[in-house]
This record gives C-alpha cells, sequence and structure tokens, in this order.
C-alpha cells in the first residue's frame, strides 16, 4: 500500500468498517470498532482505513496480510 494524500475522517473509517464487518473475521471487526472508540492519530486513521479498504476483493492471502497489521495496530493501542 502506497502513501495516500488524503486524510481520512474517524466517519470515513468507521464508514469503512461498517462496510467490510460482513468480510472481516468478527473478533477483529469487534476489535476495530473498540479500537475507533479510542482517541487516535490522524496517521493511524489513514492507516486503518487504508486495511480497509477494499478488503472484500483481496485474495486470502492480501486478507490475512491485513489481518495480521490490524491485530498488531490494536495491540499496540491494548
Amino acid at each position: 500500500m502506497g502513501t495516500c494524500p488524503i486524510d481520512h475522517s474517524l466517519e470515513d473509517v468507521v464508514k469503512k468498517l461498517d462496510d467490510q464487518k460482513p468480510f472481516l473475521p468478527k473478533e477483529l471487526a469487534d476489535r476495530t470498532e473498540q479500537f475507533l472508540q479510542e482517541k487516535l492519530s490522524q496517521n493511524t486513521l489513514n492507516e486503518l482505513f487504508h486495511l480497509l479498504k477494499k478488503y472484500d476483493l483481496a485474495s486470502e492471502e492480501e486478507r490475512a496480510g491485513r489481518n495480521v497489521k490490524l491485530t498488531e495496530m490494536l495491540a499496540k493501542k491494548a
């Protein structure tokens, strides 16, 4: 994933999560939803948005990689 010049709002990320929730492992979706209740940096919001973006279209291998990155991101704030 390359860098994106667009800053994504919390609302953008919440909407993206809602869109992709049916495709995410339930526990990961639930933990991400809880994570979004915290005060997050713009960089974290952007990174999270791009991990969720087009998740439904990603291959199983790509999804597995994104799941690892999501899990690592969530663990940093736990």
